[in-house]
């Protein structure tokens, strides 16, 4: 996946990706930490932030990520930034460390959502915001169906990525509160993964 990944998304990010990125990423600040940051695709749209920490598990994804964040480093993107090796489900950092918490088409892939929003709400400070843009189960009955047949083989052959997650929902079982939400076609991308959610919530507190 990492030496295909920035390939297979180019053209859902020039049509749109992108700019959906800008939009959740320009105006966070204080202390931040990305999920499954993968290869970067996300550093050329932080601006000011204090701390920058991106998670991200696969060896071969961090390898990318690692070269791409060190030429980030005093270029404005943060203060300082970090790679680590953290999964969703087990962020090793004390409670209430992080300002926001930032999940780019990650909480499709991870074992356990339901864990890992718990973990997000755990590390987020009173009020913090989970940032968020993800594919989801399709709203349409018959794009739904062919999500549906289709997940079996996506998983083995996508990194165990789902295509009928109802991510809104679980984000508010896990206690956030949607500051806001849009949901949207990805043009460009591939049918199945089409429908998106994209916005911010907030951690009890707020």
């Amino acid at each position: 996946m990492a030496a295909i990944y920035d390939r297979f998304m180019r053209d859902m990010e020039r049509t749109c990706g992108a700019a959906w990125r800008q939009e959740l990423l320009v105006d966070l600040r204080g202390d931040v930490l990305e999920i499954g940051a993968g290869t970067g695709r996300n550093l050329d749209h932080y601006q000011g932030v204090e701390r920058l920490v991106l998670a991200e598990p696969d060896p071969h994804m961090r390898r990318r990520l690692a070269e791409k964040a060190a030429r980030a480093a005093g270029s404005g993107v943060a203060r300082t930034v970090e790679v680590v090796t953290w999964g969703a489900e087990r962020i090793e950092s004390d409670a209430r460390a992080f300002d926001a918490v930032v999940c780019t088409l990650v909480l499709c892939s991870v074992r356990d959502p339901e864990r890992s929003l718990d973990e997000i709400r755990r590390v987020l400070r009173p009020g913090g915001k989970l940032v968020f843009w993800e594919h989801v189960a399709a709203e349409d009955p018959a794009r739904l169906a062919w999500q549906r047949r289709a997940e079996p083989l996506w998983k083995l052959d996508a990194g165990n990525c789902h295509l009928c997650r109802d991510t809104a929902h679980a984000i508010e079982e896990a206690g956030f509160r949607f500051e806001r939400v849009t949901r949207e076609s990805a043009r460009k991308a591939l049918p199945i993964v089409r429908p998106t959610i994209r916005g911010v919530a907030l951690a009890p507190g707020a």
